[in-house]
């Protein structure tokens, strides 16, 4: 049988990307004492050069990684949609991989899946990449963007919705309908882009002059769950009168668990939801909803990353709009 890429790796205890690179000559990536090993390995081993071996690392795959957080929503299939009808205008394929929920193991597992195959870039949508794997992205030297996550690290690229300023819009325009007392559900406290949500809410407060209680701020991760946890929470007798939900799934949470406690929605809660998906026209009363572009960002994203001003972008962020549908 003849060797492959990944005896040379096991050999000189190097990654198969390393040794690709090696082999290719790209030797910006490696020091010459890990050349050495590689190519005595090799020699040892009698490998013989393949295509894919080189195109691993000259860019000629035709192929995107995208790898997807396993958040239990739904908005993804929009980003996914996106990608897929510029990767199709592209003539390129699209490889998904799931990376897991705020797992740094999972993430580093799907990472390496993808750095030790032939990709032509990355797209990384919902993912919270743990600090821990910054350098495992950035070594690879394959095109990266995430797309819907305001990344903290301003190295790297984004394609989001402004989060602070959909927590404050979201609570500006159930401010301007008359409320007062406005819960915060089922947002991760715990993640970049929950806090900058959160932080839009507490100023939008704020800047109306208006309190607010730290029981009206319940945690979460987007789910439905959290969303029927949310309204447990509060319970029937809440003084809240409007609820801000982080997701579509969780706003449906909150409207299920308040029709369990004979809450009227709007007249007794009103509940705006974050995203706008098609769940928001599917349930009864249907959901107003701060609406985030993400067909568009997947667009943007496969467009960007296939485009030769790549080396130049930094990130940018996508329109949302507030619907008005029958829940508030």
């Amino acid at each position: 049988m003849a060797a492959t890429i990944k005896d040379i790796a096991k050999i000189s205890g190097v990654s198969p990307a390393t040794v690709s690179r090696v082999l290719s000559n790209q030797r910006e990536f490696y020091s010459e004492k890990t050349a050495k090993k590689v190519r005595e390995a090799a020699k040892k081993l009698g490998y013989q050069r393949n295509t894919s071996a080189v195109e691993l690392v000259t860019r000629k795959s035709k192929v995107i990684a995208v790898l997807v957080s396993s958040t239990q929503t739904n908005f993804s299939n929009e980003i996914l949609n996106g990608i897929q009808q510029e990767a199709q205008a592209h003539n390129l394929s699209v490889m998904i991989i799931f990376a897991g929920e705020g797992d740094p193991d999972l993430q580093a597992k799907a990472l390496r899946t993808v750095i030790e195959r032939s990709v032509m870039g990355i797209l990384l949508v919902a993912v919270d990449l743990a600090p821990e794997n910054d350098g495992l992205l950035e070594s690879a030297n394959i095109p990266f963007i995430f797309i819907s996550m305001t990344m903290k690290n301003t190295n790297f690229p984004f394609i989001s919705s402004n989060d602070f300023d959909i927590g404050y819009q979201a609570t500006k325009y159930l401010i301007k309908h008359g409320h007062q007392k406005i819960g915060f559900a089922a947002t991760d406290l715990d993640s970049f882009v929950g806090n900058l949500r959160y932080e839009g809410y507490r100023d939008a407060m704020r800047d109306n002059q208006l309190p607010f209680k730290q029981q009206w701020v319940c945690g979460g991760h987007f789910t439905y769950e959290d969303g029927v946890n949310a309204m447990k929470h509060y319970g029937p007798d809440t003084e809240l009168t409007a609820v801000i939900a982080s997701s579509d799934l969780s706003g449906i949470g909150i409207l299920n668990q308040a029709n369990l406690y004979g809450m009227s929605v709007p007249n007794r809660l009103a509940i705006l939801t974050i995203d706008g998906t098609q769940l928001c026209e599917i349930v009864r009363p249907k959901l107003s909803s701060v609406t985030q572009s993400f067909f568009e960002m997947g667009v943007k994203g496969m467009n960007m990353l296939v485009s030769e001003s790549m080396k130049e972008f930094y990130s940018m962020y996508t329109p949302i709009k507030i619907v008005e549908r029958q829940s508030v």
